[in-house]
């Protein structure tokens, strides 16, 4: 029989879960798939069409979720699932929610809660990844944080990044949801631990999220300019100059609070300037990114004085 390609698979077995009558037969259909769509994010990545895919995220999160019912503990399925959600969320619901954030507030708020919720679906599923190797891990975080990341190695990256992010992420979202807004201490041990375990994850994923997490704060909460600016360096560096997101993120969260008109402007003049073909492998990111540093110019003199 010749080899399937992965979307025929993918196809194949789930009519074999939507017909086959018995559980185990179910269950190694459900893992077969979800070790398909594990791995499918390369497609995504490397598309030239945020439309298309805006259009296509939903149905293929709906059935990871679906398959999950199946296999509940599949680590590559959860963690696929918990960074879908998070990339939906921030490129198709909270970055047009920005957009709207002047001339239709309530259209924003609208979006902006379901960005929310959609990034603490996100969280939660990275969550369930990482009780895989630690039962319990969110209240055993919050009694000690250090103990309870200690037991993770580096094969435990993907989990631990993409649950702090969407974590960062909803928070971010909604700083008058206080319960939630408590948890922003666990963002950092839970990053730190990513970075002493991975530095290199996703080509230095870990340094740009950084560069947000110390830039947008006060001193008083962690926050430190030079912090994100040295993370900002190291992202750079290790994307080999072939992700723009750095730059929008430096413009945003640095140039803003300092009041640097002049390298905002450059920062993201040089991100829309980059082509996005040169590095196919970040495009769609790299769209996103560009998407962003173009609202975030017409919107210039909201920013500075």
């Amino acid at each position: 029989m010749p080899r399937l390609s992965s979307f025929a698979t993918v196809v194949f077995v789930i009519l074999v879960v939507s017909l086959a009558a018995g559980c185990s037969v179910r269950k190694f259909a459900a893992t077969r798939v979800g070790n398909v769509l594990a791995e499918s994010g390369s497609v995504y990545a490397s598309d030239d069409d945020p439309a298309l895919v805006s259009a296509a995220l939903p149905f293929g999160l709906k059935t990871m979720e679906g398959l999950l019912v199946e296999v509940p503990n599949h680590r590559g399925l959860l963690i696929a699932t918990a960074s879908g959600f998070t990339q939906f969320a921030y490129a198709f619901v909270d970055l047009p929610a920005f957009a709207l954030e002047e001339t239709q507030p309530r259209r924003s708020r609208e979006l902006r809660l379901r960005a929310k919720k959609l990034y603490l679906r996100g969280r939660n599923y990275g969550v369930r990844a990482l009780e895989l190797r630690e039962p319990g891990f969110p209240g055993k975080l919050r009694q000690d944080p250090k103990s309870a990341l200690a037991v993770f190695k580096a094969e435990n990256v993907p989990e631990l990044y993409w649950t702090a992010v969407s974590w960062s992420a909803a928070i971010a979202t909604d700083k008058q949801d206080m319960d939630l807004l408590a948890d922003l201490d666990l963002i950092s041990p839970m990053i730190d631990r990513c970075l002493e375990l991975d530095e290199d994850f996703d080509q230095g994923a870990i340094h740009a999220f950084l560069i947000t997490f110390y830039g947008s704060r006060s001193a008083a909460q962690g926050g430190s300019v030079e912090k994100a600016r040295e993370h900002f360096e190291r992202a750079i560096e290790l994307a080999s100059g072939n992700k723009v997101g750095p730059l929008v993120s430096l413009a945003e969260s640095v140039s803003v609070p300092l009041q640097n008109r002049q390298e905002f402007v450059a920062l993201l003049r040089q991100a829309l300037a980059f082509d996005v073909d040169t590095a196919p492998e970040h495009r769609l990111a790299n769209l996103i990114a560009q998407r962003r540093a173009a609202v975030l110019l017409s919107r210039i003199d909201d920013f500075f004085i």
